[in-house]
């Protein structure tokens, strides 16, 4: 999979800033029963940029927070949208969650006596390559004995691997975040039409989050295609479907009517062999490939020649 425009990864990022999908991402693809009883109309987007004590920013992460048991917990989204693996994710999502927590005492959310909040670090990651990473920063580190083996970071996240999931199992979850990945993945171009109406149905009177999934499926398919698609920008998904659709039956047309072109210089390059085969006798193999390289233009003129040429030679002249 090639790496992420600009456009394609703020419009990603985009996406899990509706609590929508990401009530979908916990429901369908965490397999955890208390995750499952909270409360998700109490979803709570948090900032998600941290200023570090040396001054640089950090801006790579979507934060949730959704009410447990009558207080706060936060999920922690941190999306790879590479397609490489990160050897380092580990590192990366110990210092996040080191960053949230810093910046939850710097803003005075957690009052004087209370303990800090569970965070559950989640990496969704949607690229071609397996995912190979450590998901535990303890295994990054080597083992030790004695009084240093204590005092040994451990802090683990929850890696949810597209790749892992069957096209059949994902036809079968109502989900938004499974029509994400199959989007991502369509087995041909009907299917990527029908996800587009599937998605329309599950986002029945939310405009504004059909706008953000047609301005992210339309940069995804300019990302697969290399930018070689030319798709205008759009802002509703019913009209990027009759967009693509009209893009798809030009191709078939283009892609059939090449089809038909081919099979009939085919067949006038066949006519020719036998006709200089029956004057001449047998062709040699670079007479053969001149033909079958042929364009139209020139195999009807070489077939002009054939009754009055005396030589192969002739035939071919300039």
């Amino acid at each position: 999979m090639p790496p992420m425009s600009h456009e394609d990864d703020a419009s990603y990022k985009l996406l899990f800033s509706a609590p929508e999908v990401v009530r979908d991402l916990v429901l369908g693809f965490i397999p955890d029963a208390w995750l499952h009883s909270l409360d998700y109309s109490t979803l709570e987007k948090m900032p998600g940029s941290y200023i570090t004590d040396d001054l640089r920013q950090r801006a790579d992460d979507v934060v949730w927070r959704v009410k447990a048991d009558g207080e706060w917990m936060y999920l922690y989204l941190l999306i790879e949208f590479q397609s490489s693996v990160d050897a380092w994710m580990a590192v990366r999502i110990m210092t996040y969650v080191g960053l949230l927590y810093q910046d939850l005492i710097r803003r005075s959310e957690v009052p004087g006596g209370k303990r800090l909040p569970p965070v559950l670090p989640i990496v969704l990651y949607n690229g071609d390559a397996k995912w190979t990473a450590a998901t535990d920063i303890a295994t990054l580190i080597p083992k030790v004995p004695g009084l240093v083996a204590k005092y040994l970071p451990k802090l683990e996240y929850l890696l949810i691997d597209e790749n892992q999931y069957a096209e059949a199992d994902l036809a079968e979850l109502k989900n938004l975040v499974a029509a994400i990945i199959r989007i991502e993945h369509p087995e041909n171009e009907q299917a990527l039409l029908a996800l587009i109406d599937l998605v329309n149905e599950l986002l029945q009177g939310n405009a504004e989050l059909k706008r953000t999934f047609a301005i992210w499926i339309r940069a995804v398919l300019l990302r697969q295609s290399k930018d070689s698609l030319v798709l205008p920008k759009v802002q509703d998904l019913k009209e990027l479907k009759m967009t693509l659709a009209e893009r798809f039956d030009q191709w078939a047309r283009n892609y059939e009517q090449k089809g038909i072109e081919k099979g009939i210089e085919k067949g006038e390059a066949l006519l020719l062999q036998r006709q200089l085969t029956r004057r001449f006798g047998t062709l040699p193999s670079d007479v053969v490939g001149q033909i079958a390289g042929a364009t139209a233009a020139q195999l009807e003129q070489w077939g002009d020649r054939v009754l009055d040429a005396a030589s192969l030679e002739e035939v071919f002249r300039p």
